[in-house]
């Protein structure tokens, strides 16, 4: 039931069997329908949550009802509205699920039990939080000096089985594209 959570964990720390326990009794396990809400914005993110299953998104509604997709979370991922966790602010993020899907969520207050009782876990959220400002540095990077193409292609090498779970217009929104230009961009490889 852990093996995934627990090897995820293991790319940066090493854990006792005794710390092992500890930290997996501090994990909720939820499930989480298709279309179900993990977080909406406006609600205060008291969780941090790892994908054990499925697929889901973090997105925010603009003023016109237009989504706009900030990650996505599969399996092995870690997703959450991070400002709303860190400040203990309402988030301005929804996550919600594009599959059935499992999530393990730890809540802040068991998260420093677990900052106390194994420090090493320390390490292992900065780990975490290093390893997301470098994405999201490059995701920003990418989408100031690449064209439409170069960054739909990036993102099908980072990312090869996306494009078979998520719909079209979700990546052309993760990506800050129309889904128009997805189209074209496929119809032009389908030629070469």
């Amino acid at each position: 039931m852990y093996d995934l959570i627990l090897s995820n964990v293991a790319k940066y720390i090493q854990l006792t069997d005794k710390e092992t326990s500890f930290f997996t009794s501090l994990l909720r396990l939820r499930k989480i329908r298709k279309r179900q809400y993990l977080l909406q914005a406006g609600d205060v993110n008291q969780f941090e949550n790892f994908v054990n299953k499925g697929c889901l998104r973090a997105y925010t509604v603009d003023a016109h009802g237009e989504e706009h997709i900030a990650m996505f979370g599969l399996e092995g991922w870690w997703i959450s509205d991070l400002y709303s966790f860190l400040t203990n602010t309402p988030a301005t993020q929804n996550i919600d699920a594009l599959e059935d899907s499992e999530v393990f969520s730890i809540e802040r207050s068991d998260l420093e039990k677990l900052y106390e009782q194994v420090p090493k876990f320390n390490r292992f959220f900065l780990k975490l939080l290093q390893n997301a400002f470098v994405a999201h540095q490059r995701r920003i990077l990418a989408s100031m000096s690449q064209t439409a193409e170069e960054q739909y292609y990036d993102f099908i090498r980072k990312y090869p089985s996306m494009d078979q779970r998520v719909p079209q217009h979700q990546i052309a929104s993760y990506l800050g594209l129309s889904p128009e230009t997805i189209s074209r961009i496929r119809r032009n490889q389908a030629q070469r």
